[in-house]
């Protein structure tokens, strides 16, 4: 058995009114990859941010020990010259500056007194081949794409020479493609001696990396098992504290009125550039049904959301019925005014403000129908609660903060937001994406209920237990074209993905 490399001990983290923290011990063996698995609030990021140095030595009871020795950071430069280097959700890449330039921030090479710009590049390009990403040192972070500059971050973590890698929510934004390429290359890296905390709502992801997993619930350790030993049903069982027999939870579906008809519809990537993200897509949605949408990404179902929402209307052409009436929306105020609604894949950039009130993000998208030309702040509350109460909004109050609350508090907030507008078709695009497990299954009822009572959905995921699990209906894109329908009964993932990659 493999020497143990990092012992956490008895750590406790109190928050004013909150125990984010109790009593926490558990150890982490060299060369392993340990999977770190609990709900949003379970304590994982309480406990990445004490081992990363951002909490300090000082502030949280218990002590750490690495390699045998006493472990107190009292700031991330003590974490990382100690061998530790976390890569959090949101990146912390420059990305006005070049890849190299990333790499060495912070710590210039030099020669006769000036940054050594041939040195970068030359070690650049050592790095970026060790982590099996093939771009030029001088490639611009922003033009890179989210699992590219994954590995930008990890190739960072390998030239300080990192000895354990903390990973959080790696995969929460990449393509089926990504995720693998990231997968394989950690475990090459581990197969040289590279220690990794990987922690991810992707449990079957958790299962097939990890080596250990170990799981917390509410502040506290629950238990440690090798991998093998935890189906997915006992990782869910340890995680929410009870047996949950079914994770979609899927209602009979009665498709009624036809209420969107979209025909021949196609997006082109710009004014000046005719190649189409979209291509003459059609297909229908009813209500009392949930549509699910599958398809890689890059294969436009994205740009379908947004262009029928009124995004870019000046690049679209087809046609498109709103509850048998032509329709063309010039922007998404119309598009809001006809009862048509769009939940954004990224809540955070464009689905909520982060730093306004749960009662000013739910009206955001309903002011003109509220109040008219007058804010009334008691109608804002009104509605406000009702949304705290029917969604289960597990807040402080109305007044919170958003950014405050868990990614699937977050995410009620925006469903609404937009069940505010009394929309006749509603689309959620990416809508459990960075939600624990019991989460989920709440957003999930939820669902199931709007459909209950006659609203049409269309479900965009890139998870495919999940468009099985509640759909009626499948509808696969592949290079901006409608490849596959699937409505039977028993559709498997491969058939899917068979139609998503021809």
């Amino acid at each position: 058995m493999s020497e143990v490399l990092l012992e956490v001990r008895n750590i406790t983290k109190r928050f004013p009114g909150v125990v984010a923290l109790d009593d926490v011990s558990l150890s982490i063996r060299r060369g392993e990859i340990h999977g770190l698995c609990g709900e949003n609030g379970a304590g994982k990021s309480t406990l990445i941010k004490i081992l990363s140095g951002i909490y300090p030595q000082g502030t949280y009871e218990g002590s750490l020990r690495f390699e045998g020795q006493e472990f107190t950071p009292r700031r991330v430069v003590d974490s990382e010259r100690t061998g530790i280097s976390t890569i959090f959700q949101e990146l912390s890449l420059f990305p006005k500056l070049t890849v190299g330039e990333n790499l060495f921030i912070g710590d210039w090479p030099r020669k006769n007194g000036v940054v050594d710009h041939a040195l970068i590049a030359q070690e650049a390009r050592r790095l970026l081949a060790e982590v099996g990403l093939a771009v030029p040192p001088d490639t611009v972070v922003e033009n890179l794409g989210i699992g590219h500059q994954q590995l930008v971050e990890i190739a960072k973590a390998v030239r300080r020479k990192a000895k354990l890698l903390i990973l959080d929510e790696p995969t929460s934004a990449l393509s089926e493609m990504e995720t693998e390429n990231l997968l394989r290359m950690l475990a090459e890296m581990k197969a040289k001696g590279l220690t990794c905390i990987y922690i991810s709502h992707k449990l079957e992801e958790v299962r097939r990396i990890a080596d250990t997993i170990s799981v917390l619930r509410d502040g506290r350790f629950i238990e440690s098992r090798p991998a093998p030993e935890f189906s997915i049903q006992d990782l869910i069982c340890a995680m929410v504290g009870r047996e949950m027999k079914n994770v979609y939870p899927r209602v009979d579906q009665v498709r009624k009125d036809l209420v969107l008809k979209v025909h021949d519809w196609s997006v082109k990537k710009s004014r000046h550039n005719p190649a189409k993200l979209v291509d003459r897509v059609s297909f229908d949605v009813y209500a009392g049904e949930i549509l699910g949408l599958a398809g890689l990404m890059g294969s436009g179902r994205t740009e379908l959301a947004e262009s029928l929402f009124g995004l870019h209307p000046d690049l679209c052409s087809g046609s498109m019925e709103l509850k048998g009436a032509p329709v063309s929306f010039r922007n998404p105020a119309e598009a809001i005014q006809a009862g048509f609604a769009y939940l954004p894949e990224d809540r955070k950039r464009h689905g909520v403000v982060l730093n306004m009130g749960i009662a000013e993000n739910v009206t955001l998208a309903s002011l003109k129908a509220l109040y008219g030309s007058i804010l009334n702040q008691g109608a804002e509350e009104e509605a406000a609660n009702r949304s705290i109460v029917s969604l289960k909004i597990k807040a402080g109050g109305h007044r919170a903060a958003v950014s405050s609350l868990s990614g699937g508090n977050q995410q009620k907030v925006v469903i609404g937001k937009w069940l505010l507008t009394k929309p006749s078709v509603l689309v959620l695009d990416e809508v459990t994406r960075g939600v624990d497990v019991g989460a989920k299954f709440e957003i999930y009822k939820i669902i199931n209920e709007l459909v209950s009572q006659g609203l049409a959905v269309v479900l965009i995921s890139s998870e495919l237990p999940e468009l099985i699990g509640l759909c009626g209906r499948i509808l696969v894109m592949h290079e901006g074209r409608l490849k596959g329908e699937f409505s039977k009964a028993g559709v498997s993932q491969e058939e899917i993905m068979a139609a998503a990659m021809a």
